[in-house]
This record gives C-alpha cells, sequence and structure tokens, in this order.
C-alpha cells in the first residue's frame, strides 16, 4: 500500500524559511511524478509545485522564486523549501503523487500524504 509522510511543518515568522518532506513507501518511487498542494481556511485547495521523474518542475505564480521542489530517488523522498515566507503562504501542504512520470495540468493525483501546517505569523 502507498504511503506518503509528510514532516517540517510549525510556525515561521513572515521573511523565514522552512522545508517540507514528504517519505514515500509502498511502490517504486522513481517512476512517478509528485507534487505538493495547499489548503489554506476557507480556500480552495492549490497546486503548488510538481516535479517529474526527469527533475523537470512547475510552480504556481505565487510561489516561483521563493518554493523549490525537489527529490532523491534514492532516499523515497520528495522536497519543498519554502523561502521568503509570507502570511498569505499560511496552509496545511500535501504532499501528492501522480500516475505517471510527468505532470500534466488535467492530472489529479492518485495518492495523498496527510498534510502538514505551516504557518506564517509575527
Amino acid at each position: 500500500q502507498v504511503q506518503l509522510v509528510e514532516s517540517g511543518g510549525g510556525l515561521v515568522q513572515p521573511g523565514g524559511s522552512l522545508r517540507l518532506s514528504c517519505a514515500a513507501s509502498g511502490s517504486i518511487f522513481s517512476i512517478y511524478a509528485m507534487g505538493w498542494y495547499r489548503q489554506a481556511p476557507g480556500k480552495q485547495r492549490e497546486l503548488v509545485a510538481t516535479i517529474s521523474v526527469l527533475g523537470r518542475t512547475n510552480y504556481t505564480t505565487s510561489v516561483k522564486g521563493r518554493f523549490t521542489i525537489s527529490r532523491v530517488n534514492a532516499e523515497n523522498t520528495v522536497y519543498l523549501q519554502m523561502n521568503s515566507l509570507k502570511p498569505e503562504d499560511t496552509a496545511v501542504y500535501l504532499c501528492a503523487r501522480f500516475a505517471s512520470g510527468a505532470w500534466r495540468p488535467d492530472l489529479e493525483p492518485d495518492y495523498w500524504g496527510q498534510g502538514n501546517q505551516v504557518t506564517v505569523s509575527s
């Protein structure tokens, strides 16, 4: 059974940094694209970043230049490095797997992590 276990969230001041990790198990990690979503209270879930098996990345406009998604296949782990955090980045962040090696806009995840709270506040 596929499991995605996230860690690394918490409370940080504006301008600070956090790194989220998502450890995958139960399948061959290296053949699937991965992504991070977020959901803030009262807002729709938003796709933040994706990474293909070849390392091609996509970001939503609001995080470009501040967030970096990466993967280490030998560790079955995908990361989200978040810098210059803003209060509007406050949300539950969810790791997701796509049933394809490359992300496409019409793809929906087939597995989700449990979610990890990130709060940006002074």
